[in-house]
């Protein structure tokens, strides 16, 4: 796949053209792209960097950067990807001069996008528009039920085995290994503490079972109540793992909410129970 900034970096040819934000890459999203990819045109993938809700100045928790955005498109193997900046100034086009400068220059011949794809200023411009403004429009049915908003709510509710249905994935944590209080390693658990990227979405406070590195992960997400914490923090026990994760980016995978998190009446109790919770990690199945 080739990624490209510019429809100017791209060689002139006839596209397909899947459009959207496309946050989590999700099985809805999916659809859009692989329709696009079998139209025997030259698929083409046009995506907003940052995501326009940011830019607008609106609260948003992303599913994914936008790296692993562009390396989950990929993975659906579309020929191109055009990250097209979102700016203020592009927020206020009004639908028309975007297709002007954004989709005719590319070579547009047929755009596929969901039955609620919305562009332009105010959002006004629709499916429907596009036809009238001469570009042939695939409208790719809504699958009900699959959309970012859902993911993130199933999240927020800790339920990541629901969350992986609609993505298609497992649900997952990215961000930089950060050094912590070291607690970990004094109970016998040495945890690898996870500096979330700004704006990713974390699911509710809990115990998770999980992945990294190739190796299942026992995590923590929350405020270590036991040792009466109040900041969160994203603490990983890779199982069966050894090396120093000081300073690397981690992908952490949830596959399931094990348990609320809590204190304990002492730390004999406390670190019982962690034990009971990497075996039920050992015992965990990945999504898909």
């Amino acid at each position: 796949m080739i990624l490209a900034r510019s429809s100017s970096e791209l060689e002139p040819a006839e596209r397909a053209v899947a459009i959207g934000t496309f946050d989590g890459v999700h099985r809805g999203h999916r659809s859009v792209i692989e329709a696009a990819k079998a139209s025997g045109l030259r698929s083409t993938v046009v995506t907003f960097d940052p995501h326009p809700r940011l830019v607008l100045g609106y609260e948003v928790q992303l599913l994914t950067t936008f790296e692993r955005r562009a390396e989950l498109v990929g993975e659906i193997g579309p020929d191109e990807l055009l990250v097209v900046a979102f700016t203020p100034e592009l927020s206020r086009l009004q639908p028309e001069e975007f297709v002007e400068r954004v989709l005719r220059p590319l070579g547009t011949r047929v755009v596929f996008a969901g039955e609620d794809f919305r562009f332009g200023a105010g959002r006004r411009g629709d499916v429907a528009l596009l036809r009238r403004l001469g570009l042939e429009v695939r409208a790719v049915p809504i699958l009900t039920g699959f959309s970012s908003s859902r993911i993130r709510e199933l999240a927020a509710e800790g339920d990541v085995a629901a969350a992986a249905e609609l993505l298609g994935r497992p649900f997952e944590l990215e961000g930089s290994v950060v050094s912590g209080d070291q607690r970990g390693g004094t109970l016998g658990f040495p945890t690898a503490n996870l500096a979330l990227d700004p704006h990713l979405l974390a699911p509710a406070y809990g115990i998770y079972a999980g992945s990294a590195l190739g190796a299942r992960a026992a995590v923590s997400i929350g405020v270590n109540p036991h040792y009466g914490g109040s900041e969160r923090r994203i603490e990983a026990f890779l199982l069966d793992w050894e090396g120093d994760l000081y300073g690397r980016r981690l992908r952490l995978e949830l596959w399931e909410r094990l348990r609320e998190e809590r204190a304990f009446a002492s730390e004999e109790e406390l670190v019982a129970q962690i034990a009971v919770d990497v075996e039920a990690t050992r015992a965990a199945e990945r999504p898909f």
